[in-house]
């Protein structure tokens, strides 16, 4: 979903609705927004005002924990590719084309997540990714060790590329996001109704549409961050591409 649309949206239906109220109240008998009218709306005001408060206070913290979660992955990610490479060196020359493989998984990965990233510059075609993955696994698998290190380093080297595999398939499902409309459709209609409450209640001046319009802008800033930790390779709070890029610079040219 396109969260700068979703934000300019939110804020417009919450401090448009405040608007509205102000103008309505006054047109409105007086007994309506004046004595125990007022108190009433009030209390329900305040009890609108917690419910929303706790989702967006919660939506916050569990796409803050997805964002943290997903940027220790890639940490995660680039540190086995690199363990991976150093396996493969000290195979030799018979693991060269193994490594150029794995290059070529990484530098495909990193132009499609980030595709505004730069990547060195080589004859890279397109490749599936899956196929070429699995390709690697067998490939490494076919590997002959000549010592009882190499043995070992041969089969660290499966692990890692399973424990590959695994987090690779977690960055694309995860780069999708996963507020549903549904979900965002009731919180703004809360936070909509909330608005024309505060302004329901409060005589039109130039303090109280300046709160108001203060209010509206925070609860848009609120979504705009829930948003964006949604989109963690697309958005302007991007989970960076420098653990994979420090990776790939150190498999060499």
């Amino acid at each position: 979903m396109n969260s700068t649309l979703v934000t300019l949206t939110v804020f417009g239906c919450t401090f448009g609705a405040a608007l509205l109220a102000v103008c309505l109240r006054e047109h409105l008998p007086r007994h309506h927004v004046e004595g125990d009218s007022r108190e009433v709306v009030k209390l329900v005001l305040g009890l609108m005002a917690t419910l929303t408060a706790l989702v967006l206070g919660l939506l916050i913290s569990s796409s803050h924990s997805a964002y943290d979660a997903q940027d220790a992955e890639l940490q995660q990610l680039g540190v086995h590719i690199y363990q991976l490479n150093r396996i493969l060196v000290h195979f030799g020359p018979e693991a060269a084309g193994e490594r150029d493989q794995l290059r070529r998984i990484l530098v495909e990965d990193i132009a499609r997540i980030w595709p505004t990233d730069r990547v060195p510059k080589g004859n890279y075609p397109a490749i599936a990714a899956q196929q070429e993955m699995e390709k690697l696994i067998e490939n490494v698998g076919g590997l002959s060790p000549r010592s009882e290190l190499e043995r070992v380093g041969q089969n660290r080297a499966l692990e890692l590329l399973g424990s590959i595999g695994e987090t690779r398939h977690l960055l694309i499902a995860q780069s999708q996001g996963s507020l549903s409309w549904a979900f965002l459709f009731i919180l703004v209609s809360w936070m909509t109704i909330l608005f024309f409450g505060f302004g329901l209640i409060a005589h039109y001046n130039a303090t109280v549409v300046a709160a108001l319009f203060i209010g509206s802008l925070s609860v848009a800033g609120a979504i705009l961050l829930i948003l964006q930790m949604n989109q963690p390779y697309g958005g302007w709070i991007e989970v960076s591409s420098a653990p994979l890029r420090a990776a790939l610079a150190q498999m060499g040219p």
